[in-house]
């Protein structure tokens, strides 16, 4: 699709909703059931989502309302569910930056993103987190004999399932409509021009692996 880059921004901005009113004027009122699905704890068949999911989203923010969003993925089964209202999430080792770590310390409140392979539907949590280094529980949760270092507890306050429109609109699941892969730069390329490393792109490489 042929986006066109002749975008007045000034025109688009003097558009811009500013009430809740107005949004609500545009969209009008959702259906009772898209209200009456939320719920502060966990159905049976929602953590049953959860158990088979092998990669989630967990969306933080910072006191500025700066906002970030990390992918994460281990085998399915791997994010616990303690009871319908308790989840824990080992934190396996990454690049330091602990982003949403931080922003969880000084902003607890999170959001969740669930996701099965093949299935349209995915389940959104959103809740207060906290930060643990319990050693007995993080003994629980080995991956490849390595015990996390922390592990985040959340406890949910809203819970539901999101329609399936998104991903049958983005066929995303339906490897007909893949494209065929075309080279981009590895991201060892890209740290070692972007930050002039003298190291060789196999060092680099091998660097990201390990971690």
């Amino acid at each position: 699709m042929a986006v066109t880059t002749e975008i007045d921004l000034a025109a688009a901005e003097s558009a811009a909703i500013t009430s809740i009113e107005h949004l609500e004027a545009l969209f009008g009122k959702p259906k009772q059931t898209s209200v009456a699905k939320e719920s502060e704890a966990m159905s049976q068949a929602e953590q049953a989502f959860i158990r088979a999911s092998p990669f989630h989203l967990l969306a933080t923010a910072n006191t500025d309302g700066m906002c970030d969003v990390s992918p994460r993925g281990d085998p399915p089964g791997s994010v616990h569910v303690l009871c319908d209202r308790t989840l824990i999430l080992p934190e396996r080792t990454g690049n330091k930056r602990v982003d949403s770590l931080r922003n969880i310390v000084v902003n607890p409140h999170v959001g969740l993103l669930f996701l099965a392979p093949g299935v349209d539907e995915t389940l959104r949590i959103n809740g207060i987190a906290r930060l643990t280094t319990h050693e007995p529980l993080l003994a629980l949760f080995p991956m490849q004999g390595k015990i996390p270092d922390l592990a985040i507890i959340v406890l949910t306050a809203e819970v539901y399932m999101h329609c399936a429109r998104a991903f049958r609109r983005s066929n995303l699941w339906n490897p007909s409509t893949w494209p065929e892969p075309i080279p981009v730069p590895a991201r060892s390329a890209v740290l070692k021009e972007k930050l002039a490393l003298r190291e060789p792109l196999e060092e680099i490489t091998a660097e990201g692996e390990e971690r």
